[in-house]
């Protein structure tokens, strides 16, 4: 057991210097051997979101001058938006960036290889359809897809054009997942009993834009296409600027938070999705018109298919009037847990030597190992944004040069958001939800669920 815990610690700590560079960074030398390495990669904004502004940004500015990528175009159909956006990408790239009325114009152009989609949650997938089919590759935020239309759509375009796609799931860049993620492979933590999410917060504006609703005019943007393939319904400012708080444009609590979380259960055992989802919640403290929860409590049973007495349960809760925004990951088996807030895996919990004894059993206690890394931006010059973002933006342009795929590729998140439709499907029905395999269709009370 000493042998092992030495082992992992070595492990984890070469991890720690900076997530998967042995496979997937890059030199200078080492750029000169890829074909095409000198031509600069142009990138087009999809949305100047706040998402964006606040977070991809800062990481692209992290590593674009080595990577030799540019901005060079943004699109966005708010006027407000997309003056903003060129304007502030000319001040960094010191050149000039064009704005674009919307993504058909930018396309057209035939002036980008890549871009960055951080639109409406609901608007993610077709987006990305769009991208694929105009020859670009993607950095595509989460939630990836809202109904399983979109998601089935998005996935076949992807794969048929062969073009990078990184989901926004940027835990796929952490040090720390990356050597969870290798211990529980081992075997060494043993079976998955139980996995316990979280994400909590108290703040009565997260999702409100109050300062820019009196701002946005119906004629400044393009109501229509905001739409894309959702039913048609008149002009509101609420669901344009705060789409996360209105269902069929968000799932909310789900798309949003649980899609981080539940991604890294399907990443650490290999499962695509949930065999059932239960739900329930409500409206309880915020009632300012929206239509998604501020509550949710689900309850997942994952295993394999074809074998119903292997498995074990997630639960995911969230509320909006109480917390303080530090989502907690805790991965439990019977000889202790792997603990993603403290980055620790204890024998806490687990199998004592008294407790085994009564029945004639071992005990089984995990040894104390620390997940904790330095997982230091890489780059040149660090201008901002949060570390897992910043290598996992730099994950997704090292691939678009080398053509392999990414640390968050297609399949996360076609998987990520079969279990949020599951759950929205529960939360909004009443019924267990389950999956259709050979349908690729989620079912509850016997019938798919559609919006």
């Amino acid at each position: 057991m000493e042998n092992s815990r030495r082992k992992f610690i070595k492990q984890a700590s070469m991890a720690g210097a900076g997530v998967m560079l042995a496979k997937t960074s890059w030199s200078a030398k080492s750029y000169k051997r890829i074909i095409g390495a000198n031509d600069r990669v142009r990138v087009g904004v999809i949305g100047f979101s706040d998402r964006h502004r606040s977070s991809h940004m800062p990481c692209f500015m992290n590593h674009y001058k080595e990577l030799n990528f540019e901005i060079v175009g943004v699109s966005d159909i708010w006027k407000k938006r997309r003056e903003e956006g060129a304007a502030m990408w000319k001040d960094k790239m010191q050149h000039d960036v064009k704005a674009f009325r919307n993504n058909e114009e930018m396309y057209g152009s035939k002036m980008v290889d890549a871009v960055f989609i951080s639109t409406a949650d609901f608007q993610h997938a077709l987006h990305t359809i769009e991208a694929v089919k105009a020859g670009c590759d993607a950095y595509v935020e989460k939630p990836f897809a809202e109904t399983m239309a979109d998601n089935k759509a998005a996935l076949k375009a992807v794969k048929e054009s062969n073009k990078i796609v990184q989901i926004g799931s940027q835990r796929r860049s952490g040090a720390n997942y990356h050597a969870a993620n290798d211990f529980i492979k081992s075997g060494k933590f043993g079976p998955i009993t139980m996995v316990e999410l979280t994400w909590n917060v108290n703040q009565p504006g997260r999702w409100r834009r109050p300062e820019l609703l009196p701002i946005l005019k119906e004629e400044d943007t393009d109501w229509k296409r905001f739409l894309m393939n959702r039913p048609y319904e008149k002009f509101d400012p609420r669901i344009y600027l705060e789409y996360r708080l209105f269902w069929p444009y968000s799932s909310g609590l789900p798309g949003q938070w649980m899609s981080h979380q539940i991604d890294t259960v399907h990443w650490f055992t290999g499962l695509k999705h949930p065999r059932s989802v239960v739900a329930n919640g409500g409206i309880y403290q915020w009632k300012d018109g929206r239509r998604n929860w501020d509550t949710i409590l689900a309850a997942f049973d994952y295993g394999p298919l074809d074998d119903m007495s292997q498995g074990f349960q997630v639960s995911f809760g969230s509320r909006m009037h109480n917390g303080d925004e530090h989502p907690a990951e805790i991965y439990y088996s019977n000889g202790g847990e792997l603990n993603l807030i403290t980055n620790k895996i204890s024998p806490k919990g687990g199998l004592t030597e008294r407790m085994a004894a009564a029945m004639g059993m071992k005990a089984n206690l995990l040894p104390e190992i620390s997940l904790e890394n330095a997982d230091p931006v890489v780059a040149s010059a660090n201008t901002g944004g949060d570390r897992l973002t910043s290598n996992h933006v730099r994950n997704w342009m090292e691939c678009v040069r080398s053509r392999k795929q990414p640390h968050a590729p297609i399949e996360a998140g076609y998987s990520h958001s079969i279990a949020n439709i599951m759950t929205t499907a529960a939360a909004h029905t009443g019924y267990k939800a389950t999956f259709d395999e050979k349908a690729q269709e989620v079912v509850v009370n016997g019938k798919v669920f559609k919006y």
